[in-house]
């Protein structure tokens, strides 16, 4: 039994005046001694703000450049930015009204009070920092907002908008999630993505030391990759200089050149058994202080092709704690870099 840090619905307990908690190693991360296999978000979220917190969608209607031809039409062959966030399924509205709405229904769910602000669908740096200045301060000066997250490409942060970035990352806690999806340029290429992995390690680099939280999303499953480039892609993250990762699953939506690829047969999506063993053997080689921000991905099912596991998202986290279990595994086991990891048998931190 792990003993120690309790991470409960509402509040976060440490363990105090037990002796075996005192006896056990030093560098053993915090999350392992609440009895967690990973980093996950949440548990970050509620230590770091005391509560919890949860992401509100918002949509500033931006666009990417592999759609409006700048690097490539079409956009990915993945995408459809309608069942990816529920503000692009919606007539555009104010930034402030947005997040009330999400506030009313995420409160209808959770027990919750305090929120981050998701610039969600497209690329929301992809316009003069004119545009943004202006729909990121509304999103900030919300009084239920403590922070915001901005998903984005590597390709699209020149400097004036990493010199916003860190102005914001002055007022407030901010997440930059770059979409690399992949470390290899054929897979890219295969997604219609417009860019190469150059472009991660240029963006890396540059948004060293702005305070900002840098986080990579990665996608399992993509066509042509083997289970040792899904692995080398977890091997760039765990060197990469960051401190969160998105994690999910190829997944198809409708009306996307991937959903024809899908119908005639051209493309596999993982299965969930599949993807839960993949999943383990990624986060096994990931840093134990890096952040988990996401497991696995889905879409409304109005939208949604399959695989058909994805809408039962209870299921498909159980089936990944299942295996995380079966193999006693967690987040780090065969992590070879600087931070240490304890490696003991069946759970046992001694």
């Amino acid at each position: 039994m792990i003993i120690g840090l309790t991470d409960h619905s509402n509040n976060l307990t440490f363990a105090v005046n037990n002796p075996l908690v005192d006896t056990l190693p030093p560098n053993v991360p915090d999350w392992r001694l609440a009895g967690h296999r990973y980093h996950s978000y949440n548990f970050f979220l509620r230590k770091k703000f005391g509560q919890r917190i949860q992401k509100v969608s918002v949509d500033a209607k931006f666009t990417c450049p592999n759609v409006d031809g700048t690097v490539a039409k079409g956009g990915c062959t993945f995408c459809d930015n309608r069942s990816f966030s529920p503000s692009r399924r919606v007539p555009i509205r104010k930034i402030t009204d947005q997040i009330d709405d999400g506030i009313r229904r995420l409160k209808m769910r959770y027990k919750v009070e305090r929120f981050i602000a998701y610039f969600q669908p497209a690329t929301n740096t992809y316009a003069p920092v004119e545009r943004l200045r202006p729909l990121y301060e509304q999103a900030v000066s919300h009084d239920k907002v403590v922070g915001m997250a901005i998903g984005t490409r590597p390709d699209c942060v020149p400097p004036p908008v990493m010199d916003l970035l860190a102005e914001m990352a002055e007022r407030t806690y901010l997440s930059v999630e770059y979409g690399l999806q992949t470390i290899h340029n054929r897979s890219l290429d295969w997604m219609n993505r417009g860019h190469h992995v150059d472009a991660y390690y240029d963006a890396i680099e540059r948004s060293q030391g702005l305070g900002f939280e840098i986080c990579a999303h990665v996608m399992l499953g993509l066509p042509g990759e083997s289970h040792e480039d899904m692995m080398a892609t977890a091997r760039v993250i765990a060197d990469s200089p960051i401190q969160s990762v998105k994690i999910h699953n190829l997944y198809c939506v409708k009306k996307t050149p991937l959903a024809d690829q899908v119908a005639a047969g051209e493309v596999r999506l993982m299965e969930l058994d599949e993807y839960a063993s993949t999943l383990v053997d990624f986060l096994e080689l990931l840093p134990p202080h890096m952040l988990v921000e996401r497991t696995i991905g889905d879409a409304p099912p109005d939208y949604f092709v399959g695989p058909a596991w994805c809408l039962d998202k209870p299921s498909a986290l159980k089936a990944i704690a299942d295996e995380l279990e079966r193999r006693d595994s967690w987040q780090g086991k065969r992590y070879s870099g600087d931070v240490a990891v304890c490696d003991a048998p069946n759970g046992q931190l001694a």
